[in-house]
This record gives C-alpha cells, structure tokens and sequence, in this order.
C-alpha cells in the first residue's frame, strides 16, 4: 500500500497515464487524474489531438498519440528518456497507467521499455508489471477511479461532481461567440443531437430530435449546436433554425455548455462535458445503459422510459420549460 506521506513532490515523481481515444470515457476518468495528482504524481498524458483542447484548463501535459505502431513507440521511448532524466528512480517503479482496455496499449509500453499498470485481460497482463481487476457492474466512472486507487495502493470514493475546469478565458472566448447573435448566457438551449454512430450495436440518437427542436423554434427558444467536422453538413440539414457555431475548440465549447440554460443531449461525449462541467443537462437515453454510461454529477436528469424507451417530445419539451423559467423570470 503506497502511503499519501510517502509520496515526493510531483516534479520528482512524473508519470505517463494513457488516456482514452473517446471524448466522454477522457471526461469520466477526470476523477482518477486528479487523484493520482494530489499524491504526488505529476501527469504526462498520451492521447488524441482533440485531448489538448478538452483538458487545457487543467494544466497537464498531453502528447498526441500518433497512428503508425512504430512511432508511438519511438514517442514513448523518446518521454521515458526525458522523464528519467528529471527522476533517476523512474525506470525502478511503475511508470504508466493505462486507461484504455486493449492490448496495443499494453504492448505499445512494453515495446517502449515502460513498467505499465492497467486493467487486466484482453491476453495482456503479461506485458504490464501489474494488472488490476476490472470489477462488474461498475459505472465507467467508478471503473477508471478504482484502477487509480489499485494503482495507489488506497480506497476512496469518487466524488459526486467531476468540478472539470473552465477558464476565464474559455468563457470570454464563449461569450464573444453569442453576443453578436444576441443569445444570452443562461437563457439558451444548447442541443447535442448526434451520437457518432452506433456503440455495442446500439443506436443512440434519440428519433424524436428533429422534431423536439423544431417545437424549440416554434416556442421561441434560442437554440444553439456546436457540431464536430463530421457533424456540419448533418446539422445544416437537419436543424437549419438553429444558431450553428462551428470549428469550436473542446475548452470553449465547455464555456458554452456551462452558459447554456439548459443542455439537451443524446448519450455522446458532449453530454458527459456538460455534466462534467456542472452545466443543467437533460440527458436523453434510449437502449443506453445508464448504470454504466449516465453522465456523471448532480446537475444531471435522466430521461427515459423503462426496458430503454425513448421519452416523447413533450415530456422533454416539460422538463426544458421547467428548467429554463427561473432564467427567463430573473
């Protein structure tokens, strides 16, 4: 068991934690980042591009993963020699931690000479130094926070709010981008309709949302979208009413998230942003299991029927006006 008082400070003790190659596992594993960083670990974090942006209110290192094997190795041998050269004890220890489940993630460190930690399972723990349980039943959250606890050798409970970080700037930056549409902060409803397709043969897009917002517009609501780069042409078909802001960096769109009177999401990576970010979110779920992938937090309602039915448009439509009248009375 590692003991909180026998941790160095963190420029002694860096460490390489692999994140996840999606943006709503990236949010729910806040939790785990920040505890393996309150005892003592300084973060170097190897992810997807978009990850610089998600995360740059936190403060911590992140290194885009390249594509080909060769060069993930060749970047995380090139981190491994520099991290050794700040902390001559970091090749005597565990090194890395793995978010991810698979076996290239496992391999990828081994290959680069790295003492990985990570789940257990998928034929790899032989390539780690250790491997942990990856206990049943667990919400997502709860998954990534318990392997950062077997990793530090202690227990705890996951907080009942991710708190994720925005800066004044994110929320200047956000500000700037509706003040010369006239849609004010507080009073708007920012819709996360796409899903990026299918997870585990499941379609996550709520059918009704076309629907829903044109009953949006017909109420008079301003209504606001932040597509992906594979989102535009499905948002300008779809929702041609709506205010669409685009090429919208992850940290902005976080600012947008927490200005929005309310937030309404299919089960998408946004969705966790918003919960993540303390935003009111309606989080519209059908086959989802919400168990394991609900957004996580306090400022979160659940919409769905049993057995994984969809909720009609006027009970969202209820639950939108009953969140948005305080705002629109003030």
């Amino acid at each position: 068991m590692i003991e909180a008082t026998s941790l160095s400070s963190p420029s002694e003790r860096p460490l390489i934690v692999r994140l996840r190659n999606f943006v709503g596992d990236t949010v729910l594993s806040l939790p785990a980042l920040r505890l393996l960083a309150q005892h003592g670990y300084r973060l170097e974090l190897v992810g997807k591009g978009w990850a610089r942006g998600l995360l740059e209110a936190e403060g911590w290192s992140v290194h885009v993963r390249p594509a080909k094997l060769s060069d993930r190795v060749a970047q995380l041998r090139e981190l491994r020699q520099r991290l050794k050269a700040q902390d001559p004890g970091f090749d005597r220890r565990a090194n890395m931690l793995l978010l991810p489940y698979a076996f290239s993630a496992a391999l990828d460190a081994r290959l680069a000479g790295l003492q990985a930690e990570g789940h257990a399972g998928d034929g790899r723990t032989w390539l780690m130094r250790r491997g942990h349980p990856r206990r049943a039943g667990r919400h997502t959250l709860v998954e990534y926070w318990e392997l950062a606890c077997d990793f530090l050798g202690i227990q705890a409970e996951p907080p009942a709010d991710i708190g994720m970080t925005v800066t004044q700037a994110q929320r200047d930056a956000a500000q700037a981008l509706l003040k010369p549409q006239g849609i004010l902060p507080g009073r708007f409803v920012l819709i996360c309709p796409f899903a990026n397709g299918q997870v585990e043969f499941l379609d996550r897009s709520w059918p009704a949302f076309p629907e829903f917002v044109q009953r949006l517009h017909a109420a008079g609501r301003q209504v606001v979208i932040v597509p992906g780069p594979a989102e535009v042409e499905g948002a300008q078909l779809l929702y041609p009413q709506v205010e669409r802001l685009e090429g919208i960096s992850l940290g902005v769109y976080n600012a947008l998230l927490q200005l929005a009177g309310v937030v309404v999401s299919n089960d998408t990576g946004p969705a966790h942003m918003a919960a993540g970010v303390g935003a009111r979110l309606l989080s519209v779920l059908g086959p989802t299991d919400p168990r394991r992938w609900a957004p996580w937090g306090s400022t979160v309602t659940l919409l769905r029927r049993d057995e994984g039915g969809w909720c009609s448009v006027d009970e969202v439509m209820a639950t939108v006006d009953a969140a948005l009248s305080p705002a629109l009375r003030a």
